[in-house]
């Protein structure tokens, strides 16, 4: 049985993906910021009649992210066969408004977060002779959008380093793919809707256009993105990329839109045109 860490496993995508593997036969080990947390994943998950350890891991504390990772040593044997990065956050608002504590536990959480548990898994995944790990990264990191730019930032970032460790790895049987969900049912999402901005912020009308665009959307729930993590653990010949959602289907266009062209439909949507 192949072990697979899935980190921010309590809540939405990870404990999707988390409770969607262990039903479909892998070894899984979830991580939790709290024991509370992990014990409430404990107890879902044995209502279902699956079985999953956890165990207590904050991705922007080194100390923690070696413990953590020393501990699942010595569970499985050597390191699991497997690691899923899925912790993240998201603070949205316009770049200047974001103060910078926000910005940097943003960059600590979704991009050193997931190099910080990657590095420490690599030694045991060459001396098994390869693995699978999979970024959850998001169409954010495809293009970025205005009032979500350290988040856009964070996931760009993850993209350039995967690609970068994809070909770095591969002649040692690790295997790395992204996924890339769009608009997806989570905490993120109804934390993003419910955040009020600045009040003093000059894009007070763009923030309110946002919440409008949001509310529309028709977000695919996180089980959805939990079987694109499967199918990239399972495929003999995993994608570099797999999208879920709709914003997924069509961000592959977008980029073949003129840049100018763009940035004034955004800017005419979200009411930036004013000054």
């Amino acid at each position: 049985m192949r072990t697979v860490v899935v980190t921010g496993a309590t809540s939405g995508i990870g404990r999707a993906t988390a409770l969607d593997l262990a039903a479909h036969g892998f070894r899984v080990v979830a991580t939790a910021r709290t024991e509370e947390k992990a014990a409430k994943l404990t107890a879902a998950a044995a209502e279902a009649g699956l079985e999953l350890r956890t165990v207590l891991l904050d991705v922007t504390d080194p100390v923690s992210c070696q413990d953590a990772v020393a501990e699942i040593d010595e569970q499985t044997g050597g390191g699991p066969w497997a690691l899923v990065n899925n912790a993240g956050v998201v603070v949205p608002g316009a770049v200047e408004d974001v103060a910078e504590a926000d910005a940097r536990q943003v960059l600590e959480v979704n991009l050193l977060g997931a190099a910080r548990l990657t590095r420490l898994v690599l030694p045991g995944m060459t001396r098994r002779g390869g693995g699978r790990i999979v970024q959850i990264s998001s169409v954010a990191g495809r293009f970025a959008t205005p009032l979500n730019g350290w988040y856009c930032a964070s996931k760009h970032a993850l993209e350039a380093l995967t690609d970068a460790l994809r070909c770095e790895v591969a002649a040692r049987g690790i295997r790395v793919s992204l996924i890339e969900p769009g608009c997806v049912d989570t905490p993120l999402l109804t934390d993003a809707l419910a955040a009020p901005p600045p009040a003093d912020s000059v894009h007070g009308a763009a923030y309110a256009a946002t919440r409008r665009l949001l509310a529309l959307h028709r977000p695919v729930p996180p089980e959805r993105v939990a079987r694109a993590v499967r199918r990239a653990l399972l495929a003999p010949r995993p994608r570099r990329r797999y999208g879920v959602g709709p914003e997924a289907a069509v961000a592959p266009l977008v980029r073949l839109v003129p840049a100018a062209v763009a940035d004034t439909v955004v800017r005419a949507v979200l009411r930036m045109n004013a000054g």
